[in-house]
């Protein structure tokens, strides 16, 4: 080989190590100048150092001027536009290969093409890929094989990965890794933990994968645990990545004391700058409640980006602080950063809160004349709850029936349940046909029909609705509340009798009960959809699961602190009144996250003003 040209390469490949896209530059005009960019591996190792430095541009300009294009080329371009994450690109340019220099696809190109599939979970172009591939002569590579278990497991399929997976000769780590998050990520819980009891080394990304799978597919109590292990074991943490699924896994479960833990863990490992595990903290403390320290994390951010300013906007606006809210939506495009889809979800929620409908209008075309964002099925189902809860139900009608798509089984439950709130009982049962075609599977979306004909004492229709959920098997979600406080948490669930405390919880809501009364306190037996005495029915809501939480929280909770509550359902409105009074009677915040917002009790008030 040439002298020159092995100075070229060695320095070329200097260059890739750092990734300065100048010094590529000058060594790419250095060759032309010395007539060396036609020699062989020059054009295609100048290629590889392009999409390394992400110059992705000067990549494909060097490609269209060469006169000859191997396999090689064509990998080094393909991967340079998955490096840019242009994955689309890679598969537009792909279908060329053949056609322009007559080349079949090799392993390299193979794994590339499976790569791009993967990031933009194209199953049906992957299947095609994978097809072509079994046909070539590279069909026993393992790598590409690897890919492709990757490519199946983000896709959802973990048994086709499964099927992949068996196939390869000499696993590497990746497609364990791969196989493993595959099944945690699709609620395969004992297939990923299987999987991993078998793994041959475990490391870092090996926890990781299982972890973050876990938190996606909604077993958090299990990725807590693992994540205790895995500090039990040892491993060094030195990626952060394991550090903000566990963060996440924190926040959906609300469990404060231990995600105030997980942050001092961060801060100790030298993480507490790094950008997406501050958006996470910030996450995290508004779903734990705790909005004033996600401000204080948001606050001493150095670099903000999308994700934080929508992290804070959506935290606050779930607190009911839609004023708030809409000031930092102000800061963040006065700061220069685009908002997206998630962004414009947040705000209409808070003003659907508050009952802002004029500004809530204002962010609906803004978002779409301003900045070319389309609403999507949720930004509808917000501004249609902003028009329901309002009282403009007939401009709630006429979006939905005017919505670019089918509106779906929420949309018209946010509705029905807006017609109810209003007395608005005709609308409501016109409403509740269009819910019924739709052969609904939430359960609440049954409650609410049977809501409406019982507010209107329509009992023969109530139990019809009753018959058609046992005909369709529906079964309604049983009404459970957890508190966290400190070292354990508690979950109780509606009705229940059987805890050990349950002397001391009944005698406690009594006493509450009858202080409550001498204040002026009349249960609402309304929100209990059944056909029975009124003693019965003040019953049923005195064994409310949030009664029973708070109750415990107050007899265990250190004295003057917060009694923080976690519903899986709406709070109904007489536990809300109750909540009020109690919140006055033991001078007590009480927190309560619902299954659409927040609410802050203090001195007999609460935070959504009576508004949720």
């Amino acid at each position: 080989m040439n002298a020159s040209v092995s100075h070229y390469l060695h320095q070329l490949k200097l260059c890739a190590g750092s990734q300065t896209s100048s010094t590529a530059k000058k060594l790419h005009a250095q060759i032309i100048k010395a007539a060396l960019h036609l020699c062989p591996p020059l054009p295609n190792t100048l290629l590889g150092v392009y999409g390394k430095c992400g110059l992705v541009g000067d990549a494909l300009h060097l490609f269209d001027e060469m006169p000859h294009r191997d396999h090689v080329s064509w990998a080094s371009l393909l991967t340079a536009h998955n490096q840019a994450s242009l994955p689309h690109r890679t598969l537009s340019m792909f279908r060329f290969m053949y056609e322009s220099d007559s080349l079949l696809p090799d392993h390299f190109v193979f794994a590339s093409v499976v790569k791009a599939c993967s990031s933009l979970g194209a199953i049906r172009q992957g299947k095609q890929v994978h097809a072509r591939f079994m046909l070539s002569q590279f069909c026993e590579d393992d790598v590409v094989k690897s890919s492709l278990v990757d490519m199946y497991a983000k896709c959802g399929l973990p048994d086709n990965a499964r099927a992949v997976f068996d196939s390869i000769s000499k696993r590497s780590v990746v497609s364990w890794t791969a196989l493993i998050s595959g099944y945690a990520r699709s609620g395969r819980k004992l297939d990923a933990l299987e999987m991993f009891e078998k793994l041959p080394v475990k490391s870092l990304f090996s926890w990781t994968a299982l972890i973050s799978g876990l938190v996606q597919s909604g077993n958090g109590v299990d990725a807590l645990y693992l994540f205790i292990e895995m500090r039990r074991e040892g491993v060094d943490i030195v990626d952060p990545l394991v550090l903000s699924s566990t963060v996440g896994a924190c926040a959906n479960l609300a469990v404060l004391e231990l995600g105030k833990q997980v942050h001092g863990l961060v801060i100790g490992l030298g993480y507490g700058s790094c950008l997406f595990i501050s958006n996470t903290l910030v996450d995290m403390y508004a779903k734990c409640s705790d909005i004033l320290a996600a401000k204080y994390i948001f606050g001493g951010m150095q670099q903000k980006d999308v994700v934080s300013w929508t992290s804070i906007i959506v935290g606050v606006a779930q607190h009911g602080r839609a004023e708030e809210a809409l000031t930092l939506y102000d800061g963040m495009v006065g700061a220069g950063i685009k908002p997206n889809e998630v962004t414009f979800v947040g705000l209409i929620y808070a003003c659907s809160h508050v009952g802002f409908v004029s500004k809530g209008r204002a962010i609906f075309r803004s978002m779409i004349e301003d900045y070319g964002i389309r609403p999507c099925l949720q930004h509808y189902t917000c501004f249609l709850d902003l028009l329901s809860r309002s009282g403009h139900l007939s401009e709630a009608w006429n979006v939905i029936n005017s919505m670019p798509f089918e509106p779906d089984e929420p949309t018209w439950a946010a509705l029905l349940s807006a017609c109810k709130q209003h007395g608005d009982t005709q609308m409501g049962i016109r409403v509740a046909d269009h819910l019924l075609s739709l052969n609904p599977e939430d359960p609440s979306s049954y409650i609410l029909l049977s809501n409406v004909y019982a507010g209107a004492g329509m009992w023969e229709n109530v139990a019809k609705v009753r018959k058609l959920m046992t005909a369709r098997e529906v079964k309604k979600n049983p009404g459970y509340s957890s508190i966290d406080i400190g070292k354990e948490s508690q979950v109780f669930y509606a009705g229940e009798t059987s805890h050990p405390l349950k002397d001391e919880i009944f005698d406690l809501l009594k006493e509450l009960d009858a202080e409550m009364r001498k204040r002026g306190y009349v249960p609402d037996s309304s929100f209990v959809l059944h056909d029975m005495e009124q003693q019965e029915k003040e019953k049923l809501l005195f064994w409310h699961s949030e009664r029973l939480a708070l109750a415990y929280g107050l007899l265990k909770a250190v004295p003057g602190t917060p009694i923080r509550i976690v519903k899986n359902l709406r709070v109904c409105g007489d536990c809300h009144t109750v909540l009020k009074f109690i919140s006055s009677i033991v001078k007590r915040d009480i927190i309560v996250r619902d299954a659409t917002r927040y609410h802050h009790f203090s001195k007999g008030e609460c935070s959504c003003n009576d508004f949720w």
